[in-house]
Order: C-alpha cells, then sequence, then structure tokens
C-alpha cells in the first residue's frame, strides 16, 4: 500500500474530500502525513481529526531550498510515495521536484494549458469562458505545466456569479483529485512525453 502526503496553504477541503474517499475504501492508500506552510491554514485540524500526522513548517526568512528540505525530511521519514499539492500556495523547485520526478501531482482550478497561476476560477470567469473545469497534472519545474492526468469540465450558466461557479468547481475537484490519486496508487498511470497513459 502506498503512503501518500498532502500538502496545504489553506482550509483543506480537497484534503478532506481525500480523507473521506480513503475512509470509505474508495482509495486504498495510507495518507501517512499532512504538511502546511501556514501556521493557521485549517487543513491542519482536519488531519488532526482524522488522526494523521500534521506539521507546520513555516517558509518565512528562510531560503526556498532550506524550506523545501525540511519538508523532505519530513517525507522521507514517512517513507512518502505520493507528494498531493491540495492547495499549496507556493512554486516548488528543480530541487523538490528532482527528490520525488513523477511522484508529485497537483489539482488547478482551470483547464490547463489555459489560466495558469494563482487565480484559474477567476481568470476563467472574467475571460468570459463557456465552460470551465479542473486540471490533475504531474508538476514539473514549470508553473502548471506538468503532464496532464485527468481534466472535468464546469459548464458556465447565464446566472452564475463568480462564487456560484467556484462553489460547483470546488465539488467537481473533490472527485477528480482522489480519482487521479486512486489511479496513481494502483500504478495505471505512465508518461508518455507530455500524455499521461491511463492503463486498463
Amino acid at each position: 500500500m502506498k503512503n501518500i502526503a498532502v500538502l496545504i496553504s489553506g482550509n483543506g477541503t480537497n484534503l478532506q474530500s481525500i480523507i473521506d474517499h480513503i475512509k470509505k475504501g474508495k482509495i486504498k492508500c495510507n495518507l501517512a502525513v499532512v504538511i502546511s506552510n501556514k501556521a493557521d491554514a485549517y487543513g491542519l485540524e482536519r488531519a488532526k481529526k482524522a488522526k494523521i500526522p500534521a506539521y507546520f513548517i513555516d517558509h518565512k526568512d528562510i531560503p526556498r531550498e532550506e524550506h523545501e528540505k525540511k519538508i523532505i525530511e519530513i517525507l522521507n521519514k514517512y517513507s512518502v510515495d505520493l507528494v498531493v499539492l491540495a492547495g499549496y500556495m507556493r512554486i516548488i523547485t528543480p530541487y523538490f521536484i528532482e527528490q520525488y520526478k513523477n511522484r508529485i501531482i497537483n489539482i488547478h482550478p482551470a483547464l490547463l494549458p489555459a489560466f495558469a497561476g494563482t487565480d484559474g476560477y477567476g481568470d476563467t470567469f472574467r475571460y468570459g469562458c463557456k465552460i470551465g473545469g479542473c486540471t490533475v497534472h504531474f508538476v514539473d519545474s514549470g508553473v502548471d505545466t506538468g503532464p496532464i492526468i485527468i481534466q472535468k469540465t464546469n459548464p458556465i450558466k447565464e446566472n452564475d456569479t463568480l462564487e456560484s461557479f467556484k462553489e460547483r468547481g470546488l465539488k467537481i475537484e473533490h472527485l477528480a483529485l482522489p480519482e487521479a490519486i486512486k489511479l496513481f496508487c494502483e500504478d495505471k498511470l505512465k508518461i508518455e512525453g507530455r500524455r499521461v497513459i491511463i492503463k486498463k
């Protein structure tokens, strides 16, 4: 059974979805550890309630790589096979990526390669798109540029506000990320260039 780590910066709703999917037996893996770069991230409370080891590692006033070395130390302690970025608001360095090559996945709230960056929902909505969605992808050294595992769509309705679009989008995220984790844990993902092949 694979060990996974979830890195967060905030509320942790995607983390909660992962916890719930594991608890229901929909994903067979061990959520070994949760790490946040924000002390007040509610996701840390979610982890503690689920009796999952949870760590806050402050990124302020230290070089980025030093911060990552502290994270990697914890990941190694828990023999982590997969690192899941779930609302983790830090760009990770090539150093970190090399340590976990093809073993880091991220969820992004837009249909990549459109609207990379920190405000996928807002950028999609303000552009006047008819369809938004989310993307789960492997992480490489670019910003939201890694090979795509799963994309799910979220049509924008005529009467939508940004808030209603985002609220619906989060529910879709809560399905997409566990689905990608499940595929990884079942060894069903194969990277060929930019394509991710899902093995039957």
